[in-house]
């Protein structure tokens, strides 16, 4: 039986012929709760979610920490995600992003997982963020990190304004078609790629590459883990990002407009099934 490590298996370079990518979950894997649920605070502050659903997000915030979100709780999440951002204006999103998403997330991100990316960046590796929180969200985190670049979930705006509807979900089997693409876009030999991931729904993922790891893993994925040979990593050192890497400018920060839309509204996870 693997027992869990902070270590991965032996990073191997990307010989001449073919590029190599590492993927990466955000939440509980990059990051120790959830990028979307963190924001409840200057959500509450801007008046996009009031007090109710602020203290149910906190709750829901360490239920995740805990137990994570299985398939269903996260569907259903997703599909009330839509609801509640619907109507948002995308500007006023956009300013409790870029004034705060270097306070609320830095101090979230595991050590481990920003040596892990830097080692893969440092092994001629590309390192891809996949992630089912909003992309604007998602892309400012990844490119702090170093990343190469990232994939997330994107939410419908008409004029100015965040219609309530998602064009494109990264989650669960979304995720190994994200990786599939980017493969035939970039020339990634995927059975030379690696993916690191919590989540039992992303086990599409890892099977669609030739190193999946386990990081912090739920119990589903840990069993499936154990069963076929995945490494099983344990990350447990949240650490600021300020103090392992040089401050980005307000511009770079100003990248995370808009889907805080599809993570924030984790936050009002509840309000509408109470409000009925």
């Amino acid at each position: 039986m693997a027992e869990p490590s902070s270590a991965p298996s032996r990073i191997r370079k990307p010989g001449p012929e073919h590029a190599v990518a590492a993927f990466f979950d955000l939440d509980k894997t990059i990051i120790a709760s959830s990028s979307a649920l963190a924001f409840s605070k200057p959500l509450l502050k801007e008046g996009l979610i009031n007090r109710r659903a602020a203290l149910r997000s906190a709750y829901a915030q360490l239920v995740f920490s805990l137990a994570g979100a299985d398939e269903n709780k996260t569907e259903r999440l997703r599909a009330e995600v839509s609801a509640l951002c619907a109507g948002w204006d995308v500007a006023q999103v956009s300013a409790i992003v870029r004034e705060t998403l270097h306070d609320v997330v830095d101090p979230l991100v595991y050590a481990e997982a920003a040596e892990l990316i830097a080692r893969h960046r440092e092994d001629g590796h590309d390192v891809i963020v996949l992630s089912a929180t909003g992309e604007e969200v998602v892309a400012p985190v990844a490119e702090m990190l170093g990343a190469t670049r990232s994939v997330a979930t994107r939410m419908q705006i008409v004029d100015g304004r965040y219609s309530g509807e998602v064009d494109f979900y990264c989650y669960g089997a979304n995720k190994a078609v994200a990786a599939k693409q980017l493969a035939a876009t970039h020339g990634y030999d995927l059975a030379e790629c690696f993916a690191y991931t919590d989540s039992s729904t992303d086990i599409p993922l890892l099977e669609v590459v030739g190193h999946p790891h386990a990081v912090n893993p739920d119990k589903l994925l840990r069993r499936e883990a154990l069963e076929r040979g995945w490494p099983i990593l344990a990350f447990d050192r949240p650490m600021s990002l300020r103090t392992r890497m040089p401050t980005r400018s307000a511009g770079m920060v100003a990248l995370g407009v808009g889907a805080v839309a599809a993570g924030a509204t984790w936050y009002g996870l509840n309000r509408r099934r109470r409000s009925r």
